[in-house]
């Protein structure tokens, strides 16, 4: 089984950037598509980006589409998120999600239940 690491969160300012990573350890990231997700206090999981085995293919939410960016390095076994133009409404715990592929797979997912392993998660806090 894979085990998930993020970092890269903190507080920064509206209209600041911040770049997630999550470390895939116990197998190789290549074997899995992955995601990001958040979820602020009180509200559901919700779905941010998502990124085939390759990276081929991405997807990301409208409410972030234009400011933020996946990415995947398979020879690092990690997974970006690269974000730009924080607002304050992007304030919450960020996850990664791995789901186990088949080797052809250039799918990507974006329901949580999809998922079979998810990080600790990492916050992020943006201020007006």
């Amino acid at each position: 089984q894979v085990q998930l690491v993020e970092s890269g969160g903190g507080l920064v300012q509206a209209g600041g950037s911040l770049r997630l990573s999550c470390v895939a350890s116990g197998r190789p990231l290549e074997t899995y598509a992955m995601g990001w997700f958040r979820q602020a206090p009180g509200t559901e999981r919700e779905f941010v980006a998502a990124i085939s085995r390759s990276g081929e293919r991405t997807y990301h939410a409208d409410s972030v589409k234009g400011r933020f960016t996946i990415s995947r390095d398979n020879g690092k076994n990690t997974v970006y998120l690269q974000m730009n133009t924080l607002r304050p409404e992007d304030t919450a715990v960020y996850y990664c999600a791995a789901k186990s592929s088949l080797w052809y797979s250039n799918m990507y997912y974006v329901g949580p239940n999809q998922y079979d392993t998810w990080g600790q998660g990492t916050q992020v806090t943006v201020s007006s």
